[in-house]
């Protein structure tokens, strides 16, 4: 039984619903998803199927790192946090184990060479970032930090968020709250309220084929690799990634690295906030501001993922990474299972795009790809 599309687009954006329908057509009966973008400030795709509806709150995982990178960048534009600054000048506990070079430009482009400890995190300390810092701050580094990069994938947000609270004396959930998330009125929480727990959707784990299950089964692994280091998978109490959304712990205090969560308005509504013009007030980021997020900082071999990864100043850079169509300077993040935001300050589009049960092979959705692709036609024709 196919399932029914629901919500709207604006004129010149029909193709895009033919594009989400066709794709949604060809999932599993139980799909839920949204799609959302605006573009120049004003709402084109409002877009979702399932029973989850256009309230539907979903775990976008990494896809938290854009809001709370966000932060930084709107504390660097107004000088309280400076890039090129030692990240010891705000924490000076950092600086264990050789780490009191490092500054905060490159610690927010992946490259302190900390993306987890020797012995791994509870599942308590997994649920708060203040916890992980504290840990983090006396860990050896995996490697030089500054010499290479890799994904910090469970402890960027703790680490940048411990920055931001030794210099503002708030929290970054915080800092986010007042500037971005009340006043646009955004679907997109770090920390979920306990009000809010009915319109969450648990995440749903992956279901894969046999041939996806054969590649699945093909990647490297070993319990003490860096990439099960970054994962906490070398933990004694590892939890996997659905059992962390799904923890109502990790989305009361809502880690700032994957504990987000979100509807696809609330992804695209962000990002359309930073770069563009909405309800009269202008944007959050001034050009100079988006063009240094923007700009790639790491580029290459990432260490922890083993593939090409670029990252610009705490988002990936989204058109290098996984869009290559999209303009120089688009910048945003994925997340785990699958969810995809991001901004283009070239084309204006602001994207964002939720959906509940993990896809193959993980990341970015691989149906995002042809879903911008039609978003961003459409922004082009108009």
């Amino acid at each position: 039984m196919t399932q029914e599309i629901h919500g709207t687009v604006a004129d010149g954006y029909e193709a895009v619903r033919e594009e989400f329908a066709a794709f949604v057509a060809t999932e599993r009966a139980d799909y839920e998803g949204q799609l959302c973008a605006y573009v120049h400030g004003r709402r084109v795709v409002d877009l979702w199927a399932g029973d989850g509806g256009p309230e539907a709150l979903f775990g976008v995982y990494s896809s938290t790192k854009g809001a709370a990178h966000l932060v930084v960048a709107l504390l660097v534009q107004e000088g309280t946090l400076e890039l090129d600054r030692k990240v010891t000048y705000y924490w000076p506990e950092f600086a264990a184990e050789g780490k009191g070079a490092l500054t905060l430009r490159e610690l927010i482009a992946h490259r302190a060479g900390v993306v987890g400890t020797d012995t791994g995190f509870t599942p308590a300390e997994l649920a708060d970032d203040r916890q992980m810092a504290e840990r983090l701050a006396d860990q050896r580094p995996f490697w030089r930090p500054g010499t290479a990069f890799g994904y910090h994938a469970l402890v960027i947000g703790a680490l940048t968020g411990e920055v931001v609270r030794r210099a503002t004396g708030r929290t970054l959930r915080e800092v986010y709250e007042e500037r971005v998330r009340v006043p646009y009125e955004l679907d997109f929480h770090l920390g979920l309220p306990a009000a809010l727990e009915p319109r969450f959707r648990p995440a749903q784990p992956m279901i894969p084929t046999a041939p996806e299950q054969a590649v699945l089964d093909s990647v490297p692994t070993g319990p003490h690799t860096l990439a099960s280091i970054a994962f906490n998978e070398h933990a004694p109490d590892a939890v996997d990634l659905v059992d962390y959304v799904n923890s109502r712990a990790v989305r009361a205090k809502g880690p700032a690295s994957a504990g987000g969560v979100a509807a696809a308005r609330g992804l695209a509504g962000m990002y359309a906030a930073t770069i563009s013009e909405v309800d009269g007030r202008p944007p959050l980021l001034k050009p100079d501001t988006i063009a240094e997020v923007g700009q790639i900082h790491s580029v290459g071999y990432d260490l922890v993922t083993r593939t090409h990864r670029s990252y610009g100043l705490g988002f990936q850079a989204t058109a290098d990474t996984w869009h290559a169509f999209l303009g120089a300077g688009a910048f945003g993040h994925s997340g785990a299972a699958g969810s995809q935001a991001f901004a283009d300050p070239r084309s204006g589009l602001a994207y964002g795009y939720t959906r509940r049960r993990f896809a193959f092979p993980g990341g970015a959705a691989p149906e995002n790809n042809r879903l911008v692709m039609a978003v961003h036609a459409a922004a082009l024709a108009g």
